[in-house]
């Protein structure tokens, strides 16, 4: 089975609520700023757990934050 090409709007969430810095993500999550930019640039799969605490600070569903995209 051929590897799924997951993207996110993290980035775009993140400017959307008061241009939120990684830094304070990454806070709010529990994880290292740079698990943050790692997630950003599609370069680290986040764990279920940290997905849905990523969608819960940004208040929307876990859908509008990560989505399978098309193979490159």
């Amino acid at each position: 089975m051929e590897k799924l090409n997951i993207s996110n709007n993290v980035r775009r969430l993140r400017f959307n609520h008061g241009e939120m810095t990684q830094q304070r993500l990454a806070e709010l999550v529990s994880v290292t700023r740079q698990t943050i930019v790692a997630i950003e640039q599609n370069k680290y799969t986040p764990s279920l757990e940290l997905a849905f605490r990523i969608a819960i600070v940004f208040g929307v569903p876990l859908e509008e934050v990560f989505y399978i995209s098309a193979p490159p």
